[in-house]
């Protein structure tokens, strides 16, 4: 093997950025520059793949609706039947276009679901800023696809589950390659807020497509897809040109996560090459590849005590199976945890909209803007799971708090928000903490660290395939809440509402063990520190 050390895949905006960089305005840290880019680009990008999931459940209260209450434009006949205004195929009697509407829900939760564990697999194995790019340029056409069936006026119900089908499939390639682009830069380090932070943007996409589609859900529903789509594509070329998903495809040197405070700082292979210790950020031969010998780079790396790692070593990394991730202590738990936990958050993602639109004066529009607020109780949720993570280093007992403090917030919801819209507001919004918090705990700090986990031994091709068991679990969960709720919700809402308890209530059973696991070390600790 060589000494050549090259940067591997910098994408084209990334070169015209160190150009201008180079000459015009120097950056002191790039590394850290690098780092912001990838957490700004993956958090916008996951912001829209959570925007163009979010329409349809707006859409529903205008496909299907009482029209007998509505006056008719000109010239349109009233029909017996009273459906007039519904979009066909979604005409016709409450429980038949309540099955229909389901079926769309679940054409895309059971393709995504399915399809997660494969995408896993995938990103393991292939260019993660090709298939991130891809798949939000796909994602984006087939969400503009579905609206299209409004203009083009097609009433065939298969032209939907088609494109349903379609967009859960290529949206599979958001949550694997996210990650684990986050897990490359951010490594072992803790990171419960800055995770908690980031997983708002499933919260931030939510509340952007409710906004969207609800602009143009009560004058050309159409639109409510077609405008979040054609965002879609142009973030997905925009993450095409600017992405950088791991150091070392700049040339910044990784080092081992669980010493990383032991060892001087990252720096870029052009570093060791100046010899003198200088930044070599402004350099020419910054952008350029760099031909070292290896007797050379040998007493530099001695010198200075710094590890790089070896294109031999990197090659002798092998991507874990699905059964070797699932040995590892915590993925079974966990993953079971998130399909309940997921099928609560879920639920309330698809149909709450619509719940709130029947069971208050509010018409879609409204309904669909005051269910942001669930988002905005996630964010928070999210951001409180990462920071008691953090101070706690406990992250199943925090989940398995959120979880018991759910249901009893939930029942009140159900109870009184029709009381007013103080009342309604403020639980939404503790309900959306608390159901959203485990959910992005476990879907970003829970599942980097097992992914890194030390039974691993250091190997880094396993974060994308734990990521998708975990959240592919989960994911069947998200698919199976909101068909049972279509089901359920025709003998009376509050029946939806114990169903969602009965699972929050199996999701916090899951954990018991790993939470009495990390109690016992808790006491431990503190006792050794008291003797």
């Amino acid at each position: 093997m060589s000494g050549r050390v090259r940067r591997r895949d910098v994408p084209l905006g990334v070169k015209f950025l160190q150009y201008l960089s180079n000459r015009c305005f120097p950056i002191s840290n790039r590394e850290r520059s690098y780092r912001a880019l990838a957490y700004c680009l993956t958090f916008i990008a996951y912001i829209c793949f959570h925007m163009c999931r979010k329409p349809m459940s707006v859409v529903k209260a205008v496909l299907h609706r009482n029209c007998s209450e509505l006056i008719p434009p000109p010239g349109v006949p009233i029909y017996e039947n009273s459906t007039w205004c519904d979009w066909a195929p979604f005409n016709g009697t409450d429980a038949n276009a309540s099955q229909k509407l389901g079926e769309l829900d679940s054409a895309f939760l059971f393709s995504y679901a399915i399809s997660m564990f494969m995408s896993g697999f995938i990103a393991e194995r292939v260019n993660l800023r090709y298939f991130l790019s891809l798949g939000m340029l796909l994602s984006g056409i087939f969400c503009y696809m579905f609206g299209m069936g409004k203009i083009l006026n097609v009433h065939v119900l298969s032209y939907y589950l088609i494109f349903q089908i379609f967009a859960g499939i290529v949206q599979t390639s958001g949550w694997p390659g996210v990650v684990t682009v986050m897990g490359n830069w951010y490594g072992k380090s803790k990171k419960g807020v800055i995770f908690g932070i980031w997983n708002s943007h499933t919260s931030f996409g939510n509340i952007l497509g409710t906004v969207i589609a609800a602009a143009y859900v009560e004058k050309n529903w159409a639109y409510s897809f077609i405008v979040p789509g054609a965002i879609m594509g142009v973030v997905g070329f925009i993450l095409f040109l600017f992405l950088v998903a791991s150091p070392s495809d700049v040339g910044i040197v990784k080092e081992e996560d669980d010493v990383e405070s032991q060892r001087p700082p990252k720096r870029l292979v052009s570093q060791v090459a100046n010899g003198d210790g200088s930044s070599g950020f402004n350099s020419e031969t910054d952008d350029t590849e760099i031909l070292i010998g290896e007797q050379e780079v040998q007493r530099r790396l001695t010198e200075r005590s710094l590890l790089i790692p070896t294109a031999t070593e990197e090659e002798k990394e092998v991507a874990i199976g699905f059964f070797g991730a699932f040995k590892i202590p915590g993925v079974i738990e966990f993953s079971l945890c998130l399909f309940f936990a997921k099928l609560v958050s879920y639920t309330f993602l698809y149909w709450l909209p619509l719940y709130v639109n029947s069971s208050t004066t509010m018409g879609a529009s409204a309904s669909a803007d005051l269910s942001t607020l669930f988002d905005v109780g996630g964010i928070i949720g999210g951001v409180a799971a990462g920071a008691l993570s953090d101070q706690t280093s406990m992250s199943a007992t925090v989940c398995s708090g959120m979880l018991a403090l759910a249901p009893p917030f939930m029942l009140l919801y159900q109870n009184f928000s029709s009381a007013g819209l103080g009342p309604n507001i403020a639980l939404l919004l503790i309900v959306g903490a608390l159901v959203n918090g485990p959910y992005a705990l476990i879907t970003t700090v829970v599942s980097t660290e097992l992914g890194t986990h030390s039974s691993l031994e250091g190997n880094s091709k396993a974060l994308a395939t734990v990521t998708a068991i975990i959240d592919g679990t989960g994911s069947i969960g998200a698919a199976v809440g909101p068909l049972l709720a279509g089901f359920v919700s025709g003998y009376g809402w509050q029946n939806v509402f114990y169903m969602l308890i009965v699972s929050d209530f199996i999701a916090l059973l899951l954990l018991i063990r790993l939470t009495k696991n990390e109690i016992s070390k808790s006491r431990l600790v503190r006792r050794r520190f008291s003797d």
